[in-house]
């Protein structure tokens, strides 16, 4: 089945939306819910990757399910989507991600719009969104090529995982690192720590693209 571009834009737009209600408003949650921390990042990290597996299952076909600028960049290195299709994916994921930040806010009866004051930008959280992004783009465009059907469940189940292995909690993904500036929440990040995180995510999605391209001649 085809489908327009317009049917893929808004694909990107609701999956990107879904994406950060889910870790916007369990981190709210959670919070609510739990005093211990650790409780606290299993109640986020679990509907997180949950709903990773959902939306890439049901929107994979339609757009192919990026939800993520840096994953759309890697896709336009590969020459699969095109320079157009790339800026407007970027577009809607941004909106999107920024609407699930503020419907969440709502949700949980909190000002539509707080800017965060979690700060996020020391040497260890960019090397963990270098790390966590590198691993994404791995898992995303390996499994393209040997277990294209499990990615949704793969990609899921390593973000899940990655909450725990990397100290920033692997936001991974520029769009949801956006949107979080205006949730002053568990799962906020203050503007401050924006460039760093989205500079850190684009060097390891390059640094997972060169990987793969090099995994992946002979297959």
């Amino acid at each position: 089945m085809e489908f327009s571009k317009n049917q893929k834009y808004v694909s990107e737009f609701i999956g990107s939306f879904f994406l950060v209600l889910t870790v916007v408003g369990s981190g709210i949650m959670a919070d609510r819910l739990s005093q211990d921390d650790g409780i606290t990042l299993l109640g986020n990290a679990i509907p997180t990757g949950l709903t990773l597996a959902v939306i890439i299952s049901i929107f994979g076909p339609i757009s192919g399910a990026h939800f993520n600028p840096v994953v759309s960049l890697i896709f336009w290195f590969k020459k699969i989507i095109s320079l157009m299709d790339l800026v407007a994916y970027v577009l809607f994921q941004i909106i999107g991600a920024i609407f699930g930040c503020l419907a969440a806010n709502i949700i949980f009866e909190l000002p539509v719009i707080t800017i965060s004051t979690h700060v996020r930008h020391d040497l260890s959280q960019f090397l963990s969104e270098i790390s966590a992004t590198f691993g994404l783009v791995l898992v995303i465009f390996l499994a393209r090529e040997v277990a294209r059907q499990n990615i949704p469940i793969l990609v899921g189940s390593y973000i899940a995982s990655a909450y725990w292995f990397s100290s920033s909690t692997s936001f991974a993904n520029p769009a949801v690192t956006i949107a979080r500036q205006f949730s002053d929440t568990f799962t906020g990040i203050s503007p401050s720590g924006i460039p760093s995180f989205v500079l850190a995510q684009i060097f390891g999605a390059i640094l997972g693209y060169i990987v793969v391209q090099w995994l992946s001649r002979d297959m």
